[in-house]
């Protein structure tokens, strides 16, 4: 079940770690729920959801997935090896999530817990009061100037292949200098560059 949960698809797409993927999400999310509930006991079912959300996406897995060194294990495909694959977040996120659902079958929930709760101790410590993400932060701060102005993303460059593209994309907001922001997929270049405008406007944490 472990060579199942680390088989990415391109090695073997009859065997590969998608189903057990499906589960492992789902008991993550049950687990970090829970300890989302009992350590903000004050928090609304907003606030916990954002913290929520910060835990479960696809970079939080890919970090917890470094850190139990899972990365060095996973089953790829050659060209995949070659193309940096164990290095890529979406990948590392599967993986993880797949160990997860073998955990949770082969041991149950406490053992799916007790991997969760070591590999994520981090990213529970990381949770600030404002767990907003940088497009809704620069969204609410264009809204409150006078012009109230809609921020605009645009794509300025696609490179790459199909399996691992590269966006780079501008952000305008009223009539400042647009901010430029890269990344894997058009959201994370959005992301990129709505932090980027918002670190030179001095409203983001460097």
């Amino acid at each position: 079940m472990l060579q199942r949960a680390l088989t990415h698809s391109s090695a073997n797409s009859a065997a590969s770690n998608e189903r057990l993927e499906f589960l492992g999400d789902r008991v993550l999310g049950l687990v970090i729920a829970d300890g989302l509930f009992e350590r903000y006991p004050q928090d609304s079912e907003g606030a916990l959801a954002l913290k929520l959300n910060a835990l479960v996406r696809k970079e939080a897995c890919a970090v917890a997935a470094e850190r139990a060194g899972l990365a060095e294990h996973l089953i790829l495909a050659k060209q995949e090896v070659k193309s940096g694959g164990r290095q890529k977040a979406v990948i590392l996120a599967g993986a993880c999530e797949a160990v997860i659902a073998a955990l949770y079958l082969d041991g149950g929930m406490k053992a799916a817990r007790t991997f969760i709760e070591r590999y994520w101790t981090d990213s529970f410590a990381s949770l600030n009061t404002d767990m907003r993400d940088a497009k809704t932060a620069l969204q609410e701060w264009a809204q409150s100037r006078p012009a109230k102005a809609t921020p605009h993303y645009n794509v300025v460059q696609r490179e790459g292949p199909d399996h691992a593209p590269r966006f780079a994309v501008e952000v305008h907001a009223g009539d400042g200098e647009p901010a430029l922001g890269e990344g894997g997929s058009k959201r994370e270049a959005e992301q990129a560059a709505a932090q980027a405008m918002l670190t030179r406007l001095g409203l983001w944490p460097v």
